[in-house]
């Protein structure tokens, strides 16, 4: 197989800059549906993801309409229920924030919510706002992805390349998405509803669609740290 020749030039890489740097995680969405034809385009392209070895370890389940539904429900009756065991199979994030990454979290955490109108010690509010993930932000399309568990961080690494490019690709396409990890611990709930079988890890959510710019959540832009807090250069 011959690699394609991609387009070149200034306006070629303003739009892949276009489509990188307006990616945002959307937290409200038009009802607009989405054609499986797109998603099928996006899903192909996003799979021109490096993995190592060319050994592709991710899964994808994309759904819309009742089998959406049927999820989303079966995640709220859980949770408005108080039902218990229901767990992440990984660990996504440290157990106790440290510097600067506690703050960094905390900002964005405030800016949020001081969009949606939700104030400290606003349990309810907060908590509606997380529920909110659990009908994918109203997106006509939603996905999980899933990977083998005997695989290695590595794979997980290629997973997530594969994520970045399905989100920018996206964005190439005109709608907007947002990673939601939230999903991960109602695997148990997940598998009989989608068919993923026990030797895969549901790692996270995806919801697709077209954005409702008139929505105050989708105002958040996050910051970034400037290149010199991240990045060593030498003898460039």
């Amino acid at each position: 197989m011959s690699r394609p020749k991609g387009p070149e030039g200034p306006a070629a890489w303003e739009a892949v800059e276009g489509a990188i740097r307006s990616r945002a995680s959307i937290r409200a969405f038009l009802p607009d549906p989405v054609e499986r034809a797109t998603v099928e385009r996006l899903l192909e392209t996003a799979a021109r993801a490096p993995s190592a070895n060319n050994h592709q370890p991710w899964h994808v389940y994309a759904f819309a309409g009742e089998t959406k539904a049927k999820v989303s429900e079966a995640i709220l009756v859980a949770r408005d229920s108080g039902e218990e065991g229901h767990e992440a199979e990984y660990v996504y994030a440290m157990k106790q924030w440290r510097e600067p990454y506690k703050a960094r979290r905390r900002e964005v955490g405030w800016a949020l919510y001081d969009l949606m109108g939700v104030v400290k010690g606003d349990y309810e509010g907060s908590r509606a706002a997380a529920d909110r993930n659990y009908v994918f932000f109203d997106a006509p399309v939603g996905m999980i992805l899933t990977i083998e568990r005997d695989l290695s961080v590595g794979s997980w690494m290629d997973l997530g390349m594969f994520l970045q490019s399905l989100m920018v690709a996206a964005r190439g396409m005109g709608l907007d998405t947002c990673p939601q990890e939230a999903f991960s611990p109602y695997h148990k709930i997940l598998r009989p509803l989608l068919g993923i079988p026990e030797e895969e890890i549901v790692v996270c959510g995806l919801a697709l669609g077209h954005a409702d710019e008139s929505a105050p959540a989708n105002d958040l832009y996050t910051r970034r740290e400037p290149l010199e807090t991240f990045a060593t250069l030498r003898d460039l």
